[in-house]
């Protein structure tokens, strides 16, 4: 059984007009299947449903397809170029584009549903949301659930390092992520690989996708360049009531000294991600949703390894005892309960500790990423932000003024002026930055603040020591 075909272009020659193809990848790295994604965009095709994680920046990553206007609809976590250049993929795509935006985790686990030949899963991820609306509900053991229906793709396009003629695939590292769930819930799947070997050459423990799953393997002609997120210190701190806060270096540090050791902690993308690069010494795991735990700092992109990176894209080192796997037991990890905490930046956090932080195709972008995953049972819940936007604006409100993430789950707030903690009698100042006074807090803060002052710097949140 020899699944090998000579070219790429052969590869999808049969692929017709109103097929979903589902391409697997993740944030701007080159997981993507570049070659088979080029080879669809030659083709004389229409109304393509294009299902993804996102659409990556590059002329060869999904947002290819939508530019060429092939796709009528977009099903994604990230309807947006990725890597913070403007433009919604309505407004980039030159025909009408339905958009449809699914939670990270969601979107494997519909994958998954289709695979399994399964109609539907209940699910507890956004039940209080937006994304809720319409949808079918049950009550299971006290607890609210939305009906998610399956997710059936007609053609999966997947990238892995290896693969051999009879179709067995391996992947390597961090790069597996969204794979397998694709490849699964495909009827036609193209796997694209850096090397095709013989069949025996593959030991079966390193098997990471059988071949029964797999239907054609095309060798890649040569490797794209990794286009890596570059790390980024921000060493300059915002000025409030003309005194400046603390650095996004010093929140990250800070919120590091709140990690209790023997902790697994979640990291967000954005301010949370430099968290990772003051860890040394400390007994904290690191997971990420895109299929790694036990990460260390971030790298400089000419020192790293394209296979192994962060849920921002960014290159990361990896600890003694990591392990890397597919995003389907990254997601397993988050909503069974097993994280200590979850660090995510936001928008804004209101009295009641609901908090927003992703955007709809209506607000001129489209990302809501795996936030609402990782608060089914997120442990402690850390939200990472500047105190107020650059135009003055508190950022700790009375209500949201954007859809919510996650309703009432707000554990505690680090800001560059302060640590919040919720409890029982609201939102209660903790701390205030060097050459801050509470007073000074209270007046760029919109939501009522408790004043309840933590003696001691080791100080840490109830139930955290």
């Amino acid at each position: 059984m020899d699944k090998v075909v000579a070219t790429v272009a052969e590869a999808v020659s049969d692929i017709p007009s109103g097929s979903s193809i589902g391409i697997s990848g993740f944030g701007v790295i080159h997981g993507f299947p570049v070659e088979l994604t080029l080879a669809v965009c030659e083709l004389d095709i229409h109304d393509l449903t294009v299902v993804c994680n996102s659409l990556g920046r590059d002329p060869a990553h999904p947002i290819a397809i939508v530019e060429a206007g092939k796709a009528s609809k977009l099903v994604a976590a990230f309807s947006a170029r990725a890597g913070g250049i403007a433009g919604s993929a309505a407004a980039i795509s030159p025909v009408p584009l339905e958009v449809e935006l699914v939670p990270q985790g969601i979107l494997v686990e519909r994958l998954r549903a289709a695979g399994a030949g399964l109609g539907g899963i209940y699910s507890p991820v956004g039940e209080d949301t937006l994304i809720a609306e319409g949808k079918e509900r049950r009550e299971i053991d006290g607890r609210s659930y939305v009906l998610e229906p399956p997710l059936n793709l007609d053609y999966a396009f997947i990238y892995a390092q290896r693969a051999d003629r009879a179709g067995n695939v391996s992947f390597r590292g961090t790069s597996q992520n969204f794979g397998p769930a694709f490849a699964k819930g495909a009827k036609v799947v193209i796997v694209e690989v850096s090397e095709v070997v013989e069949v025996g050459e593959i030991d079966p423990g390193d098997v990471d996708l059988p071949g029964i799953f797999v239907d054609r393997v095309v060798a890649r002609a040569e490797d794209s360049p990794t286009l890596w997120r570059v790390p980024r210190e921000t060493a300059e701190a915002r000025e409030y009531l003309g005194r400046p806060g603390r650095t996004a270096t010093e929140m990250a540090r800070r919120i590091v000294d709140l990690l209790p050791d023997g902790s697994y902690v979640n990291l967000g993308v954005g301010l949370p991600t430099m968290v990772s690069d003051h860890l040394e010494g400390r007994d904290v795991v690191l997971h990420a949703e895109n299929g790694v735990l036990g990460y260390g700092t971030r790298v400089a992109p000419e020192v790293a390894d394209p296979d192994y990176f962060n849920a921002g894209a960014e290159p990361v080192s990896l600890r003694p005892g990591a392990a890397v796997f597919d995003s389907t037991e990254a997601f397993e990890i988050a909503r069974s309960g097993r994280l200590t905490a979850v660090i995510l930046g936001a928008f804004q956090v209101d009295q009641r500790g609901s908090f927003a932080n992703w955007t709809t195709p209506q607000m001129g972008g489209g990302a809501i990423g795996g936030a609402m995953d990782l608060l089914v049972k997120p442990g402690k819940l850390v939200i990472a932000m500047w105190h107020c936007e650059r135009s003055g604006q508190p950022k700790v409100v009375n209500a949201c003024q954007y859809e919510l993430t996650g309703a009432e789950c707000v554990d505690l707030i680090v800001t560059d002026l302060a640590v919040i903690e919720r409890d029982d009698r609201g939102l209660v100042l903790r701390e205030c930055a060097p050459g801050f006074e509470p007073e000074d807090i209270a007046k760029l803060t919109e939501a009522p603040l408790v004043v309840d002052l933590w003696t001691e710097p080791s100080s840490r949140p109830v139930g955290w020591q």
